[in-house]
């Protein structure tokens, strides 16, 4: 199942086998991140006007919870091993942390200057968070909770994405037209590579260790190489793509575009299969239940 946040205050369910729409579920106000645990088929949505966070039962396609975090929620990460949820408030320069067993929120951390994507390492237990406004991206420690260090990275980093079986996190930055791709194990950066104009989103394919970035301003997905760290291929897209997700098990790739559209990546081919209508909303976020 794939989750579409939407500027109409819902989430629009798409089923991945049919590539059809089977539900529209009524969230907050201006959802925008959307962060699923596969484990629990509970989805989580950050709703930026309202400060709160729709928890959604996958089984039911119905919102369970409604959960109060920061000013300005944005985006929304998930670590499936401690179920444990974090949510970036861009307006009060924090992270709320959820349990995912009661939906309460057990602490606030301090981050940089307007946090925006959150990625998670399970393998390591670290939370990687860009921080759009001070041009770097805060490390959390899950266990405690505390800052570890903060790695400079490009200009407005916005997009994060993590491959943890091989430990390297990708920041998109918006505002230099690259992507700083960073070693996990001591948090340096590796290299930094250009890709297109305005990059944010990132999704990255386990199964094959590729790393997708949406360009916004000239419509096309750069398809990194994980193995070489250099773009190999770049796909015309939908115009203006705001967030993209991956399914590793059926290496489809769902890549949101700002005029309504859903387009469908092959992960084998890296060609585009179909493109899916939303009907007219413009997506916000984008998840997929694998």
């Amino acid at each position: 199942m794939i989750y579409v946040a939407t500027g109409s205050d819902n989430v629009r369910v798409i089923n991945g086998a049919t590539n059809s729409i089977i539900t529209t579920i009524p969230v907050g106000d201006l959802p925008i991140g959307v962060g699923i645990n596969p484990a629990t088929d509970l989805i989580y949505v950050a709703n930026q006007n309202s400060d709160n966070v729709s928890v959604i039962n996958g089984a039911i396609n119905s919102v369970i919870a409604m959960i109060s975090v920061g000013d300005q929620p944005f985006g929304v990460g998930v670590n499936i091993s401690t179920n444990l949820i974090y949510v970036t408030n861009q307006g009060s320069d924090n992270v709320s942390v959820i349990n995912g067993t009661d939906n309460s929120v057990i602490t606030t951390i301090t981050v940089g200057d307007q946090p925006s994507a959150v990625g998670i390492n399970t393998s390591t237990n670290l939370v990687y968070v860009t921080n759009r406004n001070s041009n770097n991206v805060s490390v959390i420690n899950g266990i405690d909770h505390s800052i570890i260090t903060t790695i400079p990275v490009g200009n407005t980093p916005a997009g994060i994405g993590v491959n943890p079986l091989i430990n390297v996190i990708y920041v998109a930055n918006s505002g230099d037209n690259t992507v700083s791709i960073i070693n996990g194990a001591d948090n340096s950066i590796i290299t930094t590579i250009s890709v297109g104009a305005i990059p944010g989103p990132i999704g990255v394919n386990t199964s094959t260790n590729l790393v997708y970035v949406g360009n916004f301003s000239d419509d096309t997905i750069s398809i990194i190489s994980g193995a070489t760290n250099n773009v190999i291929i770049t796909l015309a897209g939908d115009p203006h793509p705001l967030g993209i997700g991956v399914n590793p098990l059926t290496n489809r790739i769902y890549v949101a575009g700002e005029n309504g559209d859903i387009t469908v990546i092959d992960g084998i081919s890296n060609t585009i299969i179909t493109s899916i209508s939303i009907g007219g909303d413009t997506p916000t976020g984008i998840g997929v239940n694998p």
